[in-house]
């Protein structure tokens, strides 16, 4: 297949390293030419990442008819003028059998050209609000990548080897998707099912340093966690006051937050260490497995065994109804 990486000005150079770098990975590992793919800027010149490195490309857009997949590696922060030409190109290729993906912000430059209408799409968290705003006709996520029909689109930073390998998982298979994560060092293949970590303050804003503090000293005391009192306590507020809050602008009660990120962590732990299912219980406040493998079975539709056994089973790549747009 080929895959070409159209760079804007001040693109992320991790993004776009982080997937070109796996496709050349399937390459070695096989030994043979899975994917070629090729740098492409605007008009052909070299092109200046976020980082100030100048990268230097094949050709210009116009030389770029033969793709089967084009990546959009969009600028940091995102760039709102200039790109009319780029947009206008974009359009133009739509019309044909083309698939387009969009790195970082490059989903921002899919979704001004039309190209993510009825989609679903995600995007670095810094930006989902705003593309939500602009964008109601695109089904916006806050997965760490998204891939619907001919349409990819990743948060950026690492999640763009995520979504590679997933790509490549599908069409290769999942234990050459494995071996190149393998090559990598990375713990493990995160799938569309991940969502990004938004920080907090992101989410609810700075206003509510009060709110933010006991969420901060949740996250410290998973371990051993503290009571609703104990919470309201630490920050000076009264437990009414502090449940007010988290039900104003977390939808939920300190309780529930709490558990929910003693979960993401026993998750966590059951899939990137080999810890026995007691020992995370106790690394996450649950006094035995078994009161803890109801509370992971209730959370999350299965038991700590089965979770382990489903990682064992499909190494880390989640199934998806999607496929590669041309095959």
């Amino acid at each position: 297949m080929r895959f070409g990486f159209l760079l804007l000005p001040n693109y992320s150079l991790i993004a776009f390293s982080s997937a070109i770098e796996a496709l050349q990975m399937a390459n070695w590992i096989r030994g043979e030419t899975l994917y070629e793919s090729c740098l492409i800027s605007r008009d052909g010149d070299p092109v200046i990442s976020s980082s100030g490195v100048q990268t230097a490309v094949d050709r210009g857009l116009e030389q770029c008819n033969d793709l089967d997949v084009l990546f959009v590696c969009g600028a940091s922060p995102i760039a709102r003028t200039g790109n009319e030409e780029v947009l206008a190109w974009l359009r133009r290729q739509s019309q044909g059998s083309m698939a387009f993906g969009g790195i970082g912000t490059g989903s921002y430059l899919l979704a001004c050209a039309g190209l993510l209408d009825g989609y679903k799409a995600t995007i670095h968290w810094w930006d989902l609000a705003q593309l939500r705003e602009e964008f109601p006709q695109t089904r916006i996520t806050n997965s760490l990548f998204e891939v619907d029909g001919g349409r990819y689109t990743c948060s950026g930073g690492t999640a763009a080897m995520d979504m590679m390998l997933f790509l490549i998982g599908l069409k290769h298979g999942s234990e050459l998707a494995a071996s190149i994560s393998e090559q990598f060092v990375c713990e493990r293949i995160r799938s569309a099912e991940d969502s990004q970590r938004i920080p907090l303050k992101h989410r609810i804003g700075a206003n509510q340093p009060k709110l933010i503090e006991a969420v901060t000293l949740m996250e410290a005391n998973i371990e051993e966690p503290l009571s609703t009192d104990d919470l309201a306590h630490h920050v000076a507020v009264s437990r009414r006051h502090l449940e007010r809050l988290f039900k104003k602008h977390l939808q939920t009660v300190p309780s529930k937050f709490y558990l929910q990120l003693r979960m993401e962590r026993a998750r966590q732990l059951l899939q990137q260490s080999d810890k026995p299912i007691l020992q995370v219980a106790l690394a996450c406040g649950f006094s035995s497995a078994s009161h803890f493998s109801t509370a992971f079975r209730s959370h999350f539709g299965l038991t700590p065994r089965e979770e382990r056994k489903r990682l064992t089973e499909t190494p880390q790549l989640a199934p998806q109804r999607s496929s590669l747009h041309r095959p």
